[in-house]
């Protein structure tokens, strides 16, 4: 590089490449990203939903902000504009001049590569009597015809052509900078240096410190840091939570508190406006003065959230601060729930503290259900339809009709369900079905196993249990006529009832009756009896579990048993014998051989299942790493919630007699139709049979909540072996190799002395 000339492109064209490929790079995904959506679209989806969603609040507000909202077309403007500009750079680079092309001579010359010396002449002297400066040409032009001449005569010139591109020889290297020319130009230096300075040294840290001051205050889920120390503060103070203190440490997240969130707001009004609230709802702990559940900010946030379980009436501005706590309870709640979890499995692995209480984190379930529905907890799950008021449930829970649920309306008969909601129209009525049609009904299906074992079924202590669980997902609507169909009528209920108890009495008169009865039936029915009696051991069962109640009814049915196999093996000796010496050795063989194999392919089908049930696990969890749901499922209809909210799920399991988590919850976020999910938890340490129970929760509705039996037995590990099987050799093997060995050195020496 020593010695090289360079020059800068003093034109500044290069800069308009630089600009044109700077706009082109951020107009076009900007394009795709950001132009707005076809509103056509939204505005067919909200028309679907206007039959079932149309009284919702997220709906009307939804409705009246994509009426108002300027936003697409503002963003339109923007994308439009910039598309122009970088049209017209584009135009602007097709039309510079092209400077940095090669140097051609028979191009200057309007001439094709390859002329002869006689056609070159004749073309220079045609161009400079009409390019000369005295014949009144362009000096610039008649320079370049004469030097591509001189190129194509002259042998100095030719040979510079050929070797550097240029007739003159080496010339200076020319960079372009991509800047326009006034920048570079000495006389705008101090300009240059003092924007550079500025955009480099001032603007650019205050961004970057901005965005890192804000984006370390807030967690992953968009929660304050400060927050969810709160959360953590409060729930490892007082693991076992009621509503009420629960709501109290849920409005006191600093979200609400105008200093640390600009979106929450303190109005002038809020002292006249917020303690005649107070006086409305009762007692709300306003006397307590333990911070922050006292701070001006926490008052409000509790009243607001207190007064729309109530579903009062409020101000109008009261109500728009109302909307913004409310729409931020579900989130907050959910860190709680996370927080909860946390603090457990640090309890369960490290001790020193009590984890939360089961029922702290199910009240934190109950207490989003009740918000987003706008509900208190003691009022019934019927007034989430819409139509339903306080003074019409006498009607359902009347002794005729007993509907307490939504279960319990979706069960009964059409006609029943018109004659109960009489005090609505033809008009209500129909929507109200359409509501509680679009309601979800879940069916919950459980697998349990122990995944990479031998056998998958047998759970040993301190083993990693597998629950799989499968959620099936269908409109309420599906299952009117199937409740309809398997609902019986109460007379019919009656019936079964006393024909069950006629079946059971009849069971009991049998094991008492069997002395009697035993000399009239044949030999081998009795052995089939004591054999099924033998296999059953529920009696020892019945007495740990019953008492002395138990025992004594276990004690006269083994005597009756043993009276029984008495008579039996007096009574049948004869025929045994006669039916043994008939099955002669090669008969008992074939049986013997048939048994084996079909034990063998038994067993390998066992194998086979297992392995088949291990690759989908495997597929489901690879699908589950690459596959990214979507979490929008089905919109929940909530009459107050001021938000489109999806419908989700809660899916844990608990010992309800503990009160503690055995597996942590599973916020189910992509359920449309089917779903499967794993919860995995360690096995007791302790052999023995446990009772634990499988939870679904909905974060949406009331009165949707399903709770499954899981029985688990626990066997104890089996031990560690210190040698493997394979390698264990019998002791005939050894001596039989051993007698092997010495008969061949004998031999070996009987050749060697015959030699």
């Amino acid at each position: 590089m020593a010695g090289q000339q360079f020059q800068y492109d003093d034109s500044g064209n290069t800069f308009f490449y630089f600009l044109t490929s700077f706009v082109g790079l951020i107009v076009i995904p900007a394009t795709y990203y950001l132009w707005p959506r076809d509103q056509n679209a939204e505005q067919l989806r909200l028309k679907s939903l206007r039959r079932v969603h149309g009284r919702c609040l997220w709906y009307r507000l939804r409705l009246m902000k994509s009426q108002q909202s300027i936003v697409p077309t503002l963003k339109k403007g923007a994308l439009l504009f910039g598309w122009v500009v970088f049209l017209l750079l584009a135009y602007k680079v097709s039309k510079l001049d092209r400077e940095y092309q090669e140097y051609n001579p028979y191009e200057v010359l309007n001439l094709d590569p390859g002329s002869s010396l006689s056609e070159i002449k004749k073309q220079y002297r045609v161009l400079s009597l009409k390019f000369h400066p005295d014949k009144g040409g362009d000096e610039a032009t008649f320079m370049r015809i004469a030097k591509a001449y001189a190129a194509l005569t002259n042998e100095q010139s030719r040979q510079n052509w050929e070797m550097y591109g240029n007739p003159d020889g080496p010339g200076a290297t020319s960079f372009g900078i991509a800047l326009p020319a006034w920048i570079v130009d000495q006389k705008n230096s101090m300009l240059v240096l003092l924007v550079y300075g500025l955009a480099f040294m001032v603007i650019l840290p205050v961004v970057v410190g901005t965005w890192w001051y804000r984006s370390i205050r807030y967690s992953g889920d968009q929660i304050l840091i400060n927050t969810t120390q709160l959360f953590m503060h409060f729930m490892y103070k007082t693991p076992n939570m009621n509503m009420k203190r629960l709501a109290m440490v849920l409005t006191a997240a600093f979200e609400f508190d105008p200093r640390s969130n600009k979106e929450a707001t303190i109005r002038p009004t809020d002292n006249i406006e917020v303690p005649q609230l107070i006086r409305e709802l009762g007692n709300i702990n306003v006397k307590k003065k333990e911070p922050p559940f006292c701070y001006p900010y926490s008052l409000k946030a509790r009243v607001l959230v207190l007064a729309h379980l109530a579903r009062m009436d409020i101000s109008e501005e009261l109500e728009e601060d109302q909307r913004f706590v409310v729409r931020k309870s579900p989130a907050l709640l959910q860190e709680m729930i996370n927080v909860g979890c946390q603090l457990t499995m640090m309890a369960n692995s490290r001790g020193g503290f009590h984890a939360p209480r089961l029922v702290t984190i199910e009240n934190c379930m109950k207490l989003t259900q009740m918000i987003v529905q706008g509900l208190q907890e003691s009022k019934s799950p019927l007034l989430q339809l819409p139509h339903f008021e306080e003074e019409h449930l006498r009607y359902c829970i009347s002794k005729k009709y007993k509907v307490r649920s939504l279960q319990d309306l979706v069960s009964l008969k059409d006609s029943d369900r018109r004659s109960m909601l009489r005090f609505l129209g033809e008009e209500k009525y129909d929507e109200v079905m359409g509501v509680l049609g679009s309601f979800p009904h879940i069916t919950m299906d459980t697998k349990l196993q122990v995944l990479d074992d031998e056998d998958s079924h047998n759970i040993t202590a301190g083993s990693i249990v597998t629950v799989t669980v499968t959620l099936t997902r269908k409109r309420m609507a599906d299952m009117f006529e199937k409740e309809q169909d398997s609902t019986p009528c109460p007379g019919e209920e009656t019936t079964t009832t006393e024909e069950a108890q006629a079946d059971s009495s009849k069971a009991k008169t049998k094991v008492w009756q069997n002395k009697s009865k035993g000399a009239k039936k044949t030999a081998k029915s009795k052995k089939k009896k004591l054999t099924k009696k033998k296999a059953t051991p529920v009696p020892a069962k019945t007495k740990q579990a019953n008492g002395n109640v138990a025992g004594n009814e276990v004690v006269a049915a083994t005597s009756a048993v043993k009276e029984e196999e008495d008579e039996a093996s007096d009574k049948g000796s004869e025929s045994d014998e006669g039916e043994a010496n008939k099955d002669s050795p090669s008969e008992r063989d074939e049986d013997s051989d048939k048994q084996s194999d079909t034990e063998v392919d038994e067993m390998a089908g066992d194998d086979e299942e297992e392995w088949e049930a291990l690759q989908q696990s495997i597929q489901r969890r690879e699908r589950a790493l690459l596959e990214t749901k979507s979490k929008v499922t089905h919109p929940a209809y909530s009459l107050y919630f001021p938000e489109e909210k999806q419908e989700w799920w809660w899916l844990y399991i608990a010992d309800r007699r503990d009160q503690t988590l055995v597996s942590m919850p599973y916020h189910v976020c992509t359920l449309k139709d089917t779903e499967e999910v794993e919860l995995k938890f360690p096995a007791p340490s302790k052999t023995g049979n446990y009772q634990f129970s499988v939870i679904l929760r909905s974060d949406s509705y009331l009165g949707l909540d399903q709770i499954k039996p899981l029985k688990l037995e626990v066997h104890e590990a089996k031990a560690m072996l210190d040698n493997h099987p394979q390698w264990d050799i019998p002791d005939t093997e050894e001596e039989e190799e051993e007698q092997e060995d010495s008969d061949g050195i004998e031999e070996s020496e009987d050749d060697e002395d015959n030699d």
